[in-house]
């Protein structure tokens, strides 16, 4: 469990299970069904689509055409929502050798990332074509954000046709990397001795969880964190107070049109694993009504998400659109509170913290 995490959620001692005294569930049952029922699903669902990725793209080399770039594109976007349910997970494998990183360098708000990607396209460096080669890289050259770059940012057109080997072979090794991480991480939450273990066996002895407390802890900031990062980082990031502040190139995944739909899968993440865990069988009786409600406003939050398409450029210029975008934000907001504070206050625990707050 992280240090800030751990310093700012102050539980009580007697909280020896992290959950209510009437409540007839155990701390570690819970995170077994986060685990089986969410966590390993979507990084396994991630693999597949990397895989298919990978397939895609060396199609795309083998036989350059506007269907197969059509394909790599379609395949593309089928990974960035497969990647938005399953990174709310980050911590645990994802977190070792910089994988979080490298499957997603994010915001670059100075361009570094874009640069590199750049020179390397422009100074067509043979070594950036092996995805293991690539993989020892800055972590900006070789992720889904790299990609993006290749199959729609400027020159990308030329895929279509037999111009732009380089360029295809380059994307080929990015997506091959994308989808070693991708095994990399379903492997190590599959072991049978390893990070999933640790969270569901809490322990004086376990070296990250020492009790039910810290385990249920882990979980309960994934929804707090996420929220704040969806509304905060990736949502605010582009969406201005008022329209003239807007900023649709900061928007993440604004060249390949996946912007809301990487939100919607954000938090559908949330839901699932939320239904998975079945944390709100533990509130109290009188409080199992956050529970619904809280499943009932993330599946508003995914619907209006989904309801705004195309260009993130256009979608801001379109007044209700940009009213939908809004919407979102506050439904964002009624989660953090409902969760951050109401549901942590029946469970004892004190929230009022953010992972994108500095130490």
């Amino acid at each position: 469990m992280s240090k800030r995490l751990a310093a700012a959620l102050a539980l009580p001692l007697f909280l020896a299970a992290a959950l209510p005294a009437t409540a007839a569930v155990k701390a570690s049952d819970v995170i077994l069904r986060a685990i089986g029922g969410f966590v390993r699903p979507a990084y396994a669902s991630l693999d597949d689509h990397a895989v298919s990725l990978t397939k895609a793209m060396d199609q795309l080399c083998n036989v350059p055409s506007r269907q197969n770039l059509d394909a790599a594109r379609a395949n593309f976007s089928a990974t960035v929502e497969a990647w938005s349910v399953a990174e709310i997970i980050a911590f645990g494998p994802v977190k070792e050798n910089n994988r979080l990183e490298r499957m997603l360098y994010w915001p670059d708000r100075k361009s570094i990332g874009l640069r590199q990607v750049q020179a390397t396209l422009a100074a067509k460096d043979a070594s950036a074509t092996d995805p293991a080669q690539l993989a020892r890289k800055s972590v900006a050259m070789q992720g889904l954000g790299a990609l993006e770059y290749v199959l729609f940012g400027d020159g990308a057109e030329a895929l279509a046709g037999k111009d732009e080997p380089y360029r295809c072979a380059y994307g080929a090794a990015v997506a091959g990397n994308i989808e070693a991480i991708a095994g990399e991480v379903r492997d190590a939450w599959e072991k049978p001795d390893g990070f999933a273990s640790l969270w569901a066996n809490p322990g004086p002895k376990n070296p990250l969880y020492r009790d039910g407390t810290e385990a249920v802890t882990e979980l309960v900031g994934v929804f707090i964190n996420e929220l704040d990062m969806i509304r905060d980082a990736r949502l605010k990031g582009f969406l201005g107070a008022k329209p003239d502040a807007d900023k649709p190139k900061q928007a993440i995944y604004w060249r390949s049109q996946n912007t809301t739909n990487s939100l919607a899968g954000n938090l559908s993440g949330i839901d699932r694993l939320f239904q998975a865990s079945k944390l709100g069988d533990a509130l109290p009786a009188d409080a199992r009504w956050m529970a619904q409600s809280i499943h009932i406003q993330l599946t508003n939050g995914v619907a209006t998400a989904r309801s705004v398409p195309g260009p993130i450029d256009k979608a801001l210029a379109d007044p209700a659109l940009r009213d939908k975008l809004d919407h979102f934000a506050r439904i964002t907001s009624s989660l953090s509170t409902l969760i951050g504070t109401r549901m942590t206050a029946e469970f004892g625990l004190t929230a009022g913290f953010s992972s994108l707050d500095g130490d």
